[in-house]
């Protein structure tokens, strides 16, 4: 009886690996945006929520029909008859109402567990929207609704013209049934929100100058940065200019944060910034920390292993020199990974003296506790 369920949800399951790690960049930009750190509640909460649509997207659509040239349904692509089910249940069952026996017998019938998990489909997606998302009664009964009408709409398209026809019957019991399990899953939520902790107080308490700027959040940063001066420095190498790297780099990573109090386009989207030992970072100390991370070590492997470079030396020295070069980057990643677990700063961070801060402007932290709604009772 439930191996149709289970499937889907197998299915799920498997897929939703590649989902998170599709989610987690949008997730954390938006994060960092909004709160200014990760809380590791609200982050439990949204992967749950990934994955609780990823079962309900499968439970959904799954078993495709074996060809996209599939046949009409043979009973019609529509049922349009509210409580329809009611009527389907007593007919096929041995139910009556004045016999307690009988009551049992509810459970092996299609019908009623075909509503039953209808109902409980949409229950966790009203609790997310109560104890999350903080919606009101009516909002939760018209996002719920709309959930279920996409469902049927992609149904009866055939995935949107996919398929020939509908593999599946647009029963507007479906909708009804759907719409009464996110009532059911919001007032759920009001019942168990005073055991859990309040949503709209999880950032009460958190000073956010005090925290560490995490390396997750920098590697953000970099990435981005990297996608806007690597095409810069594409571009210039396209002109008579000599020197497009470097000249790019000094520009973005030297010029760029000593003009706007030590951000670049990457730090902003992330909401850090650079930092002194006293406020702005001087230049010297951004030619002192970008020089050691980008100058130094990668310098010498584009030299050395650079073919053309390597003919101009002696074999014996290049050769050693490559080993010296290799054991720099060995002692480099060890010094990241013991830096990361013990939570200590870099070695070009100590030696510049300049830090990662988290930038949170009092309007946008006021903007962000105006802007928590309070759940309708």
């Amino acid at each position: 009886m439930f191996d149709s369920y289970l499937f889907p949800i197998s299915y799920a399951f498997m897929s939703f690996p590649v989902a998170a790690l599709l989610f987690t960049l949008p997730f954390l930009i938006v994060q960092y945006r909004r709160y200014g750190y990760i809380h590791k509640l609200r982050a439990l909460i949204l992967y749950l929520l990934l994955l609780y649509l990823l079962n309900v997207f499968y439970l959904i659509m799954l078993p495709f029909p074996a060809t996209r040239h599939n046949p009409a349904p043979a009973g019609g692509s529509l049922q349009l008859a509210p409580l329809q089910f009611i009527e389907e249940i007593l007919h096929s069952s041995r139910f009556t109402a004045d016999d307690p026996s009988t009551y049992i017998t509810l459970l092996s019938e299609p019908p009623f567990y075909q509503a039953v998990f209808n109902v409980l489909l949409t229950v966790p997606f009203g609790m997310f929207l109560g104890y999350y998302f903080r919606t009101r009664w009516v909002v939760c009964i018209l996002l719920s609704f709309s959930l279920s009408l996409l469902f049927e709409i992609t149904q009866i398209t055939g995935i949107y013209g996919f398929f020939d026809h509908p593999y599946r019957v647009f029963d507007v019991d479906d909708l009804i049934t759907n719409t009464l399990g996110g009532i059911a899953g919001y007032r759920t939520a009001l019942w168990i929100s005073s055991a859990l902790p309040r949503i709209e107080r999880l950032d009460t308490n958190e000073d956010l100058s005090a925290k560490r700027v995490t390396y997750t959040r920098r590697g953000i940063a970099f990435m981005l940065d990297a996608c806007v001066w690597l095409p810069a420095a594409g571009l210039l190498s396209l002109s008579p200019a000599p020197y497009p790297v470097w000249i790019t780099l000094a520009v973005y990573f030297l010029l760029l944060p000593r003009l706007t109090g030590g951000k670049t386009p990457g730090k902003w989207v992330v909401r850090i910034r650079l930092q002194g030992k006293s406020g702005r970072p001087e230049l010297w100390r951004l030619t002192v920390r970008y020089g050691l991370l980008y100058a130094v070590l990668p310098g010498m492997n584009i030299m050395l292993f650079d073919s053309a470079y390597a003919e101009t030396m002696n074999p014996e020295l290049a050769a050693s020199a490559r080993g010296v070069v290799l054991l720099a980057d060995l002692l480099f990643l060890i010094h990241i990974v013991i830096s990361i677990f013990r939570k200590k700063e870099l070695f070009y961070e100590r030696l510049s003296g300049t830090r990662n801060l988290i930038t949170w402007p009092e309007k946008v932290q006021q903007a962000a506790a105006d802007d928590s709604p309070q759940i309708a009772q």
